[in-house]
């Protein structure tokens, strides 16, 4: 495996989290979960947080896992988690835009094709929050 990416499904009042990329030119422009890749000696978890304060300028705390590994086209793979705010109100920081889609507004944003699957993975999630 070349690498790992996790991601954050970010839930509140049974509305999903989506932000926009800002880059590379190949990306920019679609919709995807925010996070990030996993550097060395941290754990996924320790990643996503760090991601989610980094990207978002929130604190989270990490829940369930969605799915298993969601392979990426550049080899990585991506591994999502469930995630609620426990301080901050998200920024794009390093995004375009944000917005908050509530379960029937899943798919009115072009996410990334590597996204796409897991959207419908965490609709079931959404009934939970």
């Amino acid at each position: 495996m070349r690498g790992l990416v996790v991601g954050a499904a970010i839930i509140a009042g049974g509305r999903l989290l989506a932000a926009q990329r800002a880059a590379p030119p190949e990306l920019a422009g679609g919709w995807e979960f925010p996070g990030g890749k996993v550097e060395p000696g941290e754990t996924d978890e320790e990643a996503l947080a760090r991601e989610c304060r980094e990207e978002l300028g929130v604190e989270v705390t990490i829940g369930r896992r969605v799915g298993e590994d969601w392979p990426l086209d550049n080899g990585y793979v991506m591994r999502v988690w469930t995630a609620t705010i426990t301080d901050g109100e998200p920024q794009a920081l390093e995004h375009t835009d944000l917005r908050w889609l509530g379960e029937a507004e899943l798919f009115d944003v072009p996410w990334l094709p590597a996204d796409l699957a897991v959207v419908e993975a965490v609709r079931a999630h959404l009934k939970e929050s």
